[in-house]
């Protein structure tokens, strides 16, 4: 006989006891009293949680509705979501237009490439714009993480492709993929016209070979350094020599055999008169290729620290499952949401908002209005984060670098402007019909000053109307608070305690500014 008792929560006293029943019926009952257990309620805390890290800072009325459910039921809606992540919004109407050939740009006089550029800036704000407003408004918040993590991924910038048109493509590749297969994703991704400009894949020919994509794709898209050797990048760039782009076609991706060397090559072991798809079938292969994917999703969704023993024996289990899923992104991401590691005490509070993170998830969870989101895309690359832009090909570093003395203060200024504009609102007898004006903010306060410089006249207008419509009512947001503590308005705000003392004497619009302004805000 076996007697058992079982608890609801670790700290709780025993609830039930299966006495005088036989060991294999007593560990049934325990197993599916386990399950249920499993199955229990996320909670309010738990909810934002996962909201807030695979997704964007979420609203009380999504948090309560999540909190509802377990964990595996969560995470499958936000994973099932995934169809809802196509554009909402139509794209700037010049998407579809040709892209301009190199040869056109040489032979441009210099008043034609002032134009050009000209045109060109402003189609780039037009894009960056585009993409916040598909992030402000998305119903699908982990596939448009996941389309911005894959950007931050498999990186190409605007600065070298110099075809916003391109870019948008990307886009939608990255946005079509997010939540697919990683194997489909690679393969996609190393063809598409922006990532060919951007790493050189087009000047990678036969008896000249450029080894940019080939080292990239070992050390950053797939395998990880030291999972490979020199010979292995000189042996895989001849395997890509004829991947070129079609300039009578828009630029589409154009395999050109004249240019490819067919002689045999030998990569990780494997030999043959490999092109460039099956040097991508074979990094696929390797172990190393799960591992390095799912500790980068770790480093996002989970902690930096990917070497702890508990970490380590985590991330190799799912990186396990995902290689045996042949590479389902969803299997990954559900191994990670799902995992207790990721709901574990010490796992809070430890990841830093990215600016797209920061500003996307304060606009959507305090409700502020606005009629363009224009002024949102410029905050978020004044704070470091370009869309379309990353700084080169290993993308943002993230994580501790995107803080330091200049850029926490100007986080906390985004902050303090929202709550400006509600505050002269309130001056104003709550009819305020130039809010951005009345509280004295500038322009400039919203990007680099360059940035708004190559907008053009036409381009600074439409910033100032829309900067000019941002609204922010406090009370509206704290009214859902209603006979609820102080501390239900700083578990909504804060992902722990703040840094800062709070006094005991603030009133609910006090403290909620003191809590935005609070260095944990920046926190997840």
């Amino acid at each position: 006989m076996a007697e058992i008792f079982i608890v609801t929560r670790p700290s709780a006293r025993p609830m039930l006891r299966l006495a005088s029943l036989p060991p294999a019926a007593a560990l049934l009952c325990a197993v599916l009293w386990s399950s249920a257990s499993i199955a229990a309620a996320l909670g309010p805390d738990d909810a934002r949680l996962l909201m807030g890290r695979a997704g964007f800072s979420p609203t009380e009325t999504e948090v309560r509705h999540f909190a509802t459910l377990s964990r595996e039921q969560a995470v499958n809606r936000m994973l099932g979501s995934s169809a809802a992540a196509a554009p909402r919004n139509p794209p700037p109407e010049w998407v579809n237009e040709p892209v301009e050939r190199p040869a056109r740009l040489k032979s441009m006089t210099e008043e034609e490439r002032r134009a050009w550029q000209q045109r060109e800036a402003r189609r780039n704000f037009e894009l960056k714009t585009w993409w916040m407003a598909e992030m402000l408004q998305t119903a699908a918040p982990l596939a448009e993480r996941m389309t911005l993590f894959w950007h931050n991924h498999f990186v190409s910038s605007v600065q070298k492709v110099k075809s916003p048109q391109l870019m948008y493509r990307q886009n939608l590749l990255l946005r079509r993929h997010a939540l697919g297969n990683f194997g489909e994703l690679l393969h996609a991704a190393a063809k598409d016209p922006a990532m060919i400009i951007y790493l050189d894949a087009a000047s990678n020919r036969k008896a000249q070979p450029n080894e940019n994509f080939a080292r990239e794709v070992m050390e950053l898209f797939t395998l990880g350094e030291g999972n490979y050797t020199e010979r292995d990048i000189k042996e895989a760039a001849r395997a890509y020599t004829g991947w070129s782009l079609d300039m009578d076609d828009n630029a589409a991706f154009k395999f050109r055999p004249m240019l490819h060397d067919d002689g045999v090559k030998t990569v990780l072991g494997r030999s043959g008169n490999l092109d460039g798809d099956a040097v991508l079938d074979i990094l696929l292969a390797q172990p190393a290729t799960a591992e390095f994917v799912v500790k980068k999703l770790w480093r996002e969704f989970v902690s930096p620290d990917v070497d702890t023993p508990a970490n380590k024996s985590e991330i190799r289990r799912i990186a396990g499952d995902f290689r045996a899923s042949r590479y389902d992104i969803k299997t990954a991401l559900r191994g990670i949401l799902t995992s207790p590691r990721f709901y574990a005490p010490e796992h809070r509070a430890v990841l830093v908002k990215s600016p797209v993170e920061l500003v996307v998830g304060t606009v959507r969870q305090l409700g502020i209005t606005y009629s363009d989101p224009l002024p949102f895309s410029l905050v978020a690359a004044g704070l470091g984060q370009n869309l379309f832009a990353p700084p080169n090909v290993r993308g943002w570093p993230g994580g501790e670098a995107w803080i330091n003395s200049t850029s926490l203060l100007a986080r906390k200024q985004f902050v303090e402007r929202m709550f400006r504009v509600d505050e002269m609102r309130e001056l104003a007898g709550g009819m305020p019909p130039e809010p951005m004006r009345m509280a004295g903010i500038k322009a400039q306060e919203f990007g680099k000053v360059q940035q708004l410089g190559r907008m053009g006249e036409e381009g600074r207008e439409r910033f100032m109307k829309a900067a000019a419509s941002i609204q922010f009512d406090s009370g509206r947001y704290l009214a859902q608070f209603s006979g609820q503590s102080y501390g239900a308005i700083k578990r909504a705000v804060l992902p722990g305690e703040p840094a800062n003392p709070l006094g005991a004497e603030l009133g609910q619009q006090a403290l909620l500014k003191a809590l935005l302004l609070d260095p944990m805000y920046q926190l997840k």
